[in-house]
């Protein structure tokens, strides 16, 4: 299997209103899906944020489980925190993904709406089986990123639907979802 990366996309994603906008970070998401992160083998998880502001918060959450009072308290949290890397855009992530591999990463990013180079996850399971190339699997917050990023990218997950009407998972949640999917055991062999 080739190696997988995670991004968190900050901007440009939309709000509420479909506006394009800066997100903030929450200390939720940096916590919980880099666990998750670590749980499924992630290479890294990029937080990818341009605020300098927010960027500072970040980097005091992370020097305190990496470096500070909480990595004696809980080795677990800077265990899991130890593969987060913060950068400014998605450009420099991949940069990042490409100066340690070698290769351009092929990115898949997950909306809940589909799109022309929508695929299934049964698909995107086979993909990371045969492909040599890193992936870069990427996470919107908001109410998504902005759609003419979307397009760039190779593949869009297809979105999750659970049985009830509602439709708009935290984006901790569509990680692990998402990650149980693609890299998961497969249980029902």
């Amino acid at each position: 299997m080739t190696s997988v990366y995670l991004g968190l996309v900050h901007y440009p994603v939309y709000n509420r209103n479909m506006e394009v906008v800066t997100s903030s970070v929450t200390n939720f998401d940096i916590h919980d899906i880099a666990r998750t992160c670590n749980t499924y083998a992630i290479k890294n998880y990029f937080i990818i944020h341009p605020s300098t502001n927010q960027q500072e918060i970040i980097n005091e959450i992370l020097n305190y489980w990496n470096v500070g009072y909480g990595k004696e308290c809980n080795p677990d949290r800077n265990q899991a925190l130890s593969i987060v890397k913060l950068v400014n855009d998605i450009t420099e992530c991949v940069s990042n993904i490409q100066k340690e591999t070698g290769q351009l990463p092929i990115i898949m990013t997950t909306d809940a709406r589909t799109y022309s180079n929508t695929i299934s996850y049964k698909l995107a399971r086979e993909e990371l089986l045969v492909q040599e190339q890193p992936i870069l699997l990427l996470f919107g917050t908001g109410w998504g990123m902005q759609d003419s990023v979307m397009q760039a990218f190779d593949y869009i997950l297809e979105p999750i639907y659970g049985v009830g009407e509602y439709n708009h998972l935290c984006v901790r949640s569509a990680v692990a979802i998402i990650l149980d999917r693609l890299l998961g055991s497969p249980w029902w062999k």
